[in-house]
């Protein structure tokens, strides 16, 4: 995993050793976030993104359905594209900073000799990205209600079950992360792109703007057997649960169903990610690709 042996790992200072490297690396990364520019346009930036994203969507959807924003569709497609950014900004913040330190600063021979958990400090690393991904999400949201009568009842909200879907997607979501970070080591060149190629491969299936029901019957299964589908359902449910009422692609299931699923999901990815984790980290070793830099 690092350069801490399973001693450490079981020994009484791994919760200390875990918040250090944690605090740190999280630290670091928002340094290397948000250093590129000024406090205050990175602030324009970060509102100005969302916002456009949303807009082209709302475009699109504006021709195709002829400016009717009071069907059920909408809220169903705004919604979805809110928190699907939370699916690139999580998945690829943990897997970049094997780039960015292996090729940019090259350091990342540095880390392993290290007394840190490095799947802590990915985690760390990718939190900038993370807070950013948050940040994009109240926006967009935020917009939709005061500016495009997205509906939205606070008073209608299931909370709890917000909370809970919101924290076991984002674990399955880092999970996926690290599986990409152990790939990524491996990958020779381009391998920057792995993140947002995945992400931008799963908008099309996970049912983030269309019901999966659209998508041809060959692909559907690819969109059930992803667990941001269960979680997108899910917080929409909790959000807007009478207006998903529309699209019976999970009717038969209910929201208990659809947590064990993604429990099922964040659990199974959990003890995965970490070997598949290991097992490429032990290859880029054993090929010495832990200090090699292979970007043009």
């Amino acid at each position: 995993m690092s350069s801490l042996t399973r001693k450490d790992l079981l020994s009484k200072d791994f919760l200390s050793i875990f918040r250090r490297s944690f605090k740190t690396s999280t630290w670091l990364g928002w340094k290397i976030e948000s250093n590129w520019t000024d406090p205050f346009l990175f602030a324009v930036y970060s509102i100005i993104k969302p916002l456009s994203g949303a807009a082209i969507i709302v475009v699109m959807y504006s021709v195709i359905a002829q400016g009717n924003y009071d069907t059920p569709y909408f809220a169903f497609l705004y919604f979805g594209n809110a928190f699907f950014q939370y699916v690139g900004s999580v998945m690829t913040g943990v897997s970049w900073a094997i780039v960015d330190d292996r090729e940019h600063y090259k350091t990342l021979k540095y880390m392993y000799v290290a007394p840190i958990q490095m799947p802590t400090y990915l985690l760390g690393r990718g939190m900038a990205r993370i807070l950013v991904g948050t940040l994009s999400v109240f926006i967009t949201i935020l917009g939709g209600i005061l500016f495009l009568n997205v509906p939205f009842h606070f008073s209608e909200v299931n909370w709890l079950l917000f909370a809970v879907t919101f924290v076991l997607g984002i674990i399955a979501l880092i999970n996926m992360g690290l599986i990409l970070a152990g790939v990524t080591l491996m990958l020779a060149r381009h391998s920057d792109f792995v993140g947002d190629a995945v992400a931008s491969s799963m908008f099309l299936f996970t049912g983030a703007i269309f019901p999966i029901t659209s998508l041809p019957v060959v692909l559907q299964p690819i969109g059930y057997a992803l667990p941001t589908t269960y979680w997108l359902e899910l917080i929409r449910r909790a959000l807007i649960g009478n207006v998903v009422d529309a699209f019976p692609t999970f009717a038969g299931f209910s929201n208990l169903q659809l947590l064990g699923i993604l429990t099922a999901f964040a659990l199974v990815l959990s003890i995965v990610s970490n070997r598949i984790f290991k097992a490429c980290e032990h290859r880029a070793r054993e090929q010495g690709l832990i200090d090699r830099v292979t970007n043009y």
